[in-house]
């Protein structure tokens, strides 16, 4: 089993156990590299979404700079940031689109090689897969 696909199972099975609130100021928002490194992360991990077969059709048509920069503020804030995620929830925005655990597991799949591509160490990786993990409640079609 691939490991990102690994680390996605064992961090959902974890997640009732992570607080859904990232504690500021823990180490994660600087191991990142900041605001700037979660943005070249966002900028590597949008065009690959984009353009992998397994998840593409969800982001036909979306305006991928808006999503970058969502995806930014989002990371910032979950990793103990000064940033304010302020879109919509997770529920509104993937409602009524089908979406299933082997959906949420590719897309964690890419962003595992984001990460890699641009330098995360491993610790940090899983410290914000342990964060956004409890989203897929409201990602995933149930």
């Amino acid at each position: 089993m691939p490991r990102a696909i690994t680390l996605a199972c064992l961090l959902l099975a974890s997640a009732a156990v992570l607080a859904q609130t990232p504690p500021a100021g823990d180490g994660l928002y600087l191991a990142w590299g900041g605001k700037a490194g979660i943005r070249a992360v966002m900028d590597d991990f949008v065009p690959r979404l984009a353009a992998d077969p397994r998840t593409a059709p969800f982001f036909k048509g979306a305006d991928l700079e808006h999503l970058t920069i969502q995806l930014t503020e989002q990371l910032c804030q979950q990793a103990g940031g000064p940033c304010t995620y302020t879109g919509k929830s997770m529920e509104v925005v993937h409602e009524g689109l089908g979406i299933h655990r082997r959906d949420f597991n590719a897309l964690v799949e890419i962003l595992q090689q984001s990460m890699d591509a641009k330098g995360i160490p491993f610790g940090a990786q899983n410290g914000m897969l342990a964060r956004l993990a409890p989203m897929h409640r409201d990602i995933e079609d149930h």
